[in-house]
C-alpha cells in the first residue's frame, strides 16, 4: 500500500484505541451488540487473525474483520476514516481480507451493507463485488 500505510495485523496495545475511535466514527451510534469493545474482544477470543488495520503514521484510518466458517468468508467493520477515503486505502483493506480468507480456503466471501448506507454500493460493486438476490435475517439474543 503506498502512501506510507501499511496493512497490520489488529494488536491491542498498539490498536484498540484507534480502531475504537474509527468505528466510533464510521459506524455513529452502534447497538450494544455491536460496542467497539465488545467487538473487538470476542474477535480477539476466536483468535483467527481475521481483524486488520490500516495504520499510518501509528495512527488507525482504517480496519476490516474478516470470518471463515469452512463454507464461506464474510467481511465485517470495513471502516476508513472520512479523510482517508477515495484513497485506496478501503480497497486494499479489502484485498488483504481476501487473501488471508483465501489462504484459508476460502472460496466465496459474502457482506452485508446496511440499509441507509447504498454509497457504499458502489464502492464493492468497483472492487468486484455483486448485489445477490438473498433476504438477510438476524436474532439478537439476550445475554
Amino acid at each position: 500500500m503506498s502512501n506510507n500505510v501499511s496493512i497490520q495485523p489488529y494488536n491491542d496495545e498498539s490498536h484498540k484505541s484507534g480502531i475504537i475511535e474509527l468505528w466510533n466514527i464510521a459506524f455513529n451510534n452502534p447497538t450494544d451488540h455491536n460496542a467497539p469493545e465488545l467487538s473487538i474482544a470476542k474477535k480477539q477470543a476466536v483468535n483467527d487473525g481475521l481483524l486488520f488495520v490500516a495504520v499510518r503514521k501509528d495512527q488507525v484510518i482504517g480496519s476490516i474483520m474478516a470470518g471463515y466458517d469452512g463454507h464461506r468468508g464474510w467481511l465485517y467493520s470495513v471502516a476508513v476514516l472520512p479523510d482517508q477515503r477515495k484513497l485506496g486505502v478501503g480497497a486494499a483493506l479489502v484485498a488483504h481480507a481476501e487473501k488471508a480468507l483465501t489462504n484459508k480456503g476460502c472460496k466465496k466471501i459474502n457482506l452485508q451493507i446496511v440499509a441507509g448506507n447504498a454509497q457504499v454500493v458502489g464502492f464493492y460493486e468497483a472492487i468486484g463485488y455483486t448485489q445477490e438476490p438473498r433476504i438477510s435475517m438476524g436474532k439478537l439474543i439476550d445475554a
